[in-house]
């Protein structure tokens, strides 16, 4: 990644950190400078990058304050192999600033790693998008979010970037999930508009009610984006534009954690950080919690078998309402996938495998048979 350093602020995060020590067991001592001459991008499996708005906008020093709690955590996964490259270069517009993610975003992706974006703004997510769409190939999105992001503005916005995402033509979104969305903050005909288009959406209660339904959701996303308004004000004191109800700290690290798990997801974007407005830095310490357990899931897609290796899964055949199906689970994760009529195989939970053994159609085969169609 060298010839990406022009494109990150010249003093790290590290180097900014005189005189501080890290037990070796910590991963203050364990993550590795992207920049330093010894770094093998090949030797890594994620890649932290922070990203601010642009020179005067800057959002202060947000992704460092979340890197001092990080650093300060203890490395339980020895297999997983961080880098932290800095932080992006602040352009004189936010447009420049974004032009300068999306080249590093578009190198990470390249060399097969996940990226961690610690930004700003919410909007940044369209970056995380336009690495696939500056590849010509489609991309399965998946946000966090209390709001829906769908107002109808003349400039991209936090307000009004997933109308950008989702129209763009030519459009390279083959699929789009919200999870946790608030319905009294939410217009009832932007959801119609989202279940014409046949996308996904789930309602704060639901998620909360069976937050395992949302394993399958993450499992086939390419791309993840968390505005942190989707976690309750106590939960987040940064939240001030937040709202009393949402997702719970470990709610939100469950989420994750399933998203570390997925063999697909690219990039994990997390979002709407100001430490101006964040008591003792509780927020903070929430952020690197949720990156913990964003690690601690890519064990588990590290230890899962591909599909083709029959052997690891266990295989029941299931017939309802006249349609023949195969679930298998895996032995070594206990996740499921279904079978569709073309017989491709999708994500599933252990609850649609229980729908269907009662003969009624699992709402999630509904959905990706529609979606087939």
């Amino acid at each position: 990644m060298q010839d990406l350093r022009a494109f990150f602020e010249p003093v790290h995060f590290t180097e900014a950190q005189e005189g501080v020590k890290y037990h070796p067991l910590q991963w203050g001592a364990k993550i590795k400078y992207a920049f330093a001459e010894d770094f093998d991008i090949n030797e890594t499996d994620v890649i932290l990058v922070g990203c601010g708005a642009s020179k005067i906008d800057p959002f202060n020093e947000t992704a460092d304050v979340i890197r001092k709690h990080l650093y300060q955590m203890y490395h339980w996964h020895q297999d997983i192999r961080i880098a932290d490259a800095g932080n992006v270069r602040l352009g004189a517009s936010l447009n420049d600033t974004r032009a300068a993610l999306l080249s590093v975003l578009e190198e990470i992706h390249s060399a097969g790693k996940v990226a961690i974006l610690l930004g700003a703004r919410h909007d940044l997510t369209l970056q995380q998008y336009e690495v696939f769409k500056k590849q010509e190939t489609m991309a399965v999105a998946t946000v966090a979010d209390m709001l829906i992001d769908l107002d109808d503005t003349e400039e991209i916005n936090e307000r009004s970037f997933l109308l950008e995402m989702l129209t763009d033509t030519p459009n390279f979104i083959s699929h789009y999930s919200h999870i946790a969305f608030q319905s009294y903050y939410t217009q009832p005909r932007m959801l119609e508009t989202l279940d014409k288009l046949r996308f996904d959406f789930f309602r704060l209660g639901k998620v909360r009610e069976n937050i395992l339904e949302m394993e399958p959701v993450l499992r086939s996303s390419d791309i993840l984006s968390v505005d942190m308004s989707v976690v309750r004000y106590g939960d987040a004191p940064a939240n001030i534009k937040g709202s009393p109800n949402g997702l719970s700290g470990e709610e939100i690290c469950t989420l994750t954690r399933f998203a570390g798990m997925s063999e697909k997801l690219s990039s994990l974007g997390i979002y709407g950080y100001d430490i101006n407005e964040d008591t003792n830095e509780m927020t903070a310490k929430l952020i690197t919690q949720m990156i913990w357990y964003f690690i601690d899931g890519l064990l588990v897609r590290k230890a899962e078998a591909q599909l083709s290796e029959k052997e690891e899964f266990v295989r029941f055949n299931v017939t309802f309402t006249d349609n023949d199906t195969v679930f298998i689970k895996s032995k070594r994760t206990n996740r499921w996938w279904m079978s569709l009529p073309d017989n491709s195989f999708v994500p599933c939970s252990y609850g649609d495998y229980l729908t269907a053994s009662n003969n009624e159609i699992p709402e999630r085969w509904l959905r990706e048979q529609e979606r087939l169609v």
